[in-house]
């Protein structure tokens, strides 16, 4: 498969404008069924919208517990009925409204993923092969979900066009984060498409040529 063998549905979300996915294998039935991933705000909209274009939602994945991207979390899964996953290194960040920055805007939330999932897993869920990578730094927690198969990078906070996550902020570090971006992910194919959690598109060779952190 390739990426024209996905269907990618993005949407900015919220206040701080994150980015939230869905993900599907392409298909023919009706209704596609597929991930969702980072809830940022709103989850009944993103479960109405979604069913109104023909799609189900299985899986609700975390690239990691900030207060911007699980905002929909529960009350999509409710909706949906679909599991939440979130790294195991997260757990702090799902539980603590201070730590997940939540109460800072005075909307304290919290979620209860149903598995915290490790680095190098493989969850396979609607036809999709999805590889967890561990990238500590933006927080303890961060993770990115690969796509090999199509060469997809959902990379959260970790990578953005041309810049890298903030690290000041609880139980984040730069020195982490730059390891992260080095071993994990500029070690993948350079064709990989880069879906991150604010802005815009990239890919991972055009990074390595332009990003001004590296």
């Amino acid at each position: 498969m390739n990426q024209e063998d996905l269907i990618i549905k993005s949407s900015t979300l919220g206040f701080v404008g994150t980015n939230c996915y869905f993900v599907a294998k392409k298909s023919a039935s009706v209704p596609v069924q597929g991930i969702v991933i980072d809830p940022a705000y709103d989850g009944k909209k993103i479960y109405e919208d979604l069913k109104a274009e023909g799609c189900v939602v299985d899986l609700v994945l975390l690239t990691h517990a900030h207060f911007d991207h699980i905002g929909g979390a529960c009350e999509l899964c409710e909706l949906s009925g679909a599991p939440l996953y979130c790294h195991a290194l997260e757990k702090r960040l799902c539980e603590d409204t201070e730590a997940n920055l939540s109460a800072d805007y005075g909307l304290p939330c919290q979620v209860q993923p149903d598995r915290f999932l490790e680095d190098g897993e493989v969850i396979r869920q609607d036809g999709l092969e999805i590889q967890v990578l561990s990238t500590p730094g933006h927080t303890e927690g961060s993770c990115c979900y690969y796509l090999p198969k199509e060469q997809v990078l959902f990379s959260g906070d970790t990578l953005f066009a041309q810049s890298v996550g903030r690290t000041d902020l609880p139980t984040g570090s730069t020195e982490k984060l730059m390891q992260s971006i080095r071993e994990k992910l500029l070690v993948l194919p350079e064709e990989t498409r880069v879906y991150p959690g604010h802005m815009d598109t990239t890919t991972i060779g055009y990074e390595k040529r332009v990003n001004p952190f590296f």
